[in-house]
């Protein structure tokens, strides 16, 4: 392909309406825009989101955000480096995790552990979700991972 052979593909392209070129074009005299009224002037037309008169929509929406509390997923999340407070070869649970005040309530979906920070600690931890670093930094002290 040679920069001279670019075109584009056959019936791609629509040539611009001719607005104005007599009565046999089908767009003469008002160019298709009607007998008067405010869209027929120059400069014409309401700007966007007027809705004649009515309140427009963006003013009736609330003004601070949406949020689909519907479908949320809630998970207690809990970082590796806070695992540390344990002893070696401890189970790790919510419920243990709640009797250490390192969560404040039960979530719906349970337990889900992120990767930020170290694990020094060799712990068997049972949650609902793992993050991919947190499994690599809980196997590679020595712990266990385990999916409820």
């Amino acid at each position: 392909m040679k920069l001279h052979e670019i075109a584009p593909a056959p019936n791609s392209t629509k040539s611009p309406k001719r607005l104005g070129r007599g009565i046999g074009s089908g767009l003469g005299k008002t160019s298709g825009k009607g007998n008067k009224g405010q869209n027929a002037r120059s400069g014409g037309g309401v700007r966007p989101g007027f809705e004649g008169g009515q309140m427009p929509l963006i003013r009736r929406l609330p003004r601070r955000g949406f949020n689909n509390k519907i479908f949320k997923k809630e998970y207690n999340i809990i970082n590796v480096c806070d695992l540390n407070v344990f002893n070696d070869k401890t189970v790790v649970t919510v419920e243990l995790l709640l009797e250490k005040k390192l969560i404040n309530k039960v979530a719906p979906y349970g337990l889900k552990v992120l990767g930020n920070g170290e694990l020094t600690k060799a712990l068997t931890v049972k949650a609902n979700k793992f993050t991919d670093s947190a499994v690599q930094k809980i196997l590679s002290a020595g712990g266990k991972v385990e999916v409820l």
